[in-house]
């Protein structure tokens, strides 16, 4: 029991000590690279449109299978739509120093090759599943952000004037009991 015991706490500072090297999952990889584009996209980086060529690009290539791509996609698809929108609702705050940091990112000093291979900045080389044209990543961003933006401002106009209650666990919603308590407390401020 005690070379168990003394076997158990050699090990556990290594194991500890390795979780924090781990890298993280491809899926993960790609919601962070969506939650920078979207940030980018909002605020209008300089920078946006190679950034998404080469995250289009670590997509595809760093794929297992193509399952694995769709799910990345997706990934990084609701990841961006999804900190496009908060930074929208939050009034573009801090764009400034949100370009400056993204201008200034790592990833610009990737090499991406004709055929999809990937230079990373850290001298990694990715190859991809099936070579591919990688020039035709590249798509008119102003144009998706101009769409972006006009969505997002449309689903803004449509939501206003609506009432938002909780939801109960079977999707209802969640009444107030007493609305004319709320509405008679209101009117004698």
């Amino acid at each position: 029991m005690k070379k168990f015991l003394i076997l158990a706490l050699c090990i556990i500072p290594f194991v500890a000590n390795a979780q924090k090297n781990i890298t993280p999952s491809y899926i993960e990889e790609m919601k962070i690279l969506g939650t920078v584009s979207g940030n980018g996209m909002a605020c209008g980086a300089s920078k946006f449109s190679t950034f998404e060529m080469l995250a289009r690009a670590i997509l595809i290539t760093k794929a297992v299978s193509d399952k694995n791509q769709e799910a990345g996609m997706r990934a990084y698809n609701t990841a961006k739509a999804d900190a496009f929108i908060s930074k929208q609702a939050d009034g573009l705050y801090n764009c400034d120093e949100i370009n400056a940091r993204f201008n200034n990112q790592k990833i610009f000093k990737t090499t991406l090759y004709a055929d999809g291979t990937i230079k990373m900045y850290d001298g990694k080389v990715f190859h991809p599943r099936h070579p591919y044209d990688a020039t035709m990543l590249r798509d008119d961003e102003k144009a998706n952000r101009d769409k972006a933006i006009k969505a997002y401002k449309n689903a803004k106009i449509k939501s206003k004037g609506r009432k938002k209650y909780a939801l109960s666990a079977d999707g209802k919603p969640i009444l107030p009991e007493n609305t004319n308590n709320i509405r008679r407390i209101s009117n004698n401020k």
